[in-house]
């Protein structure tokens, strides 16, 4: 019997990669720091809760994103968080926020400097 839950192809990264070489890449990423979980003081970037930043030759964002918990009490809230932070930034014509919990996120996504800030380090 085979699990027809998971359709990802063998080899198939779990996160689909990043346009991290796009020129509004950074600026992107520096939008999702400024957007924070209120129940834990570090950014939803750095926290590992943003886990694909997709950026088109038109400049339009696709984002996907997690949550620390299914049950987190802004779930309906954080993605139109995000899109509040990126539509603003120079150049991005439009964004979208796709939210996701495959893979479930683990506190083994979090930033170095995540770590640090709850005492992880």
């Amino acid at each position: 019997m085979t699990d027809t839950a998971d359709t990802r192809i063998e080899g198939e990264p779990l996160i689909k990669p990043s346009s991290v070489e796009h020129p509004l890449y950074d600026a992107v990423v520096e939008a999702c720091r400024t957007v924070y979980d209120p129940e834990i003081p570090v950014n939803i970037y750095d926290l590992g809760l943003v886990y694909t930043i997709e950026i088109n030759d038109q400049n339009e964002v696709d984002l996907i994103m997690t949550l620390t918990a299914p049950g987190c009490p802004v779930a309906g809230e954080m993605p139109g968080w995000l899109v509040e932070a990126i539509e603003p930034v120079a150049g991005v014509k439009q964004v979208n926020v796709e939210l996701t919990w495959e893979p479930p996120w683990g506190m083994e996504m979090m930033s170095d400097e995540a770590r640090l800030e709850l005492g992880f380090m």
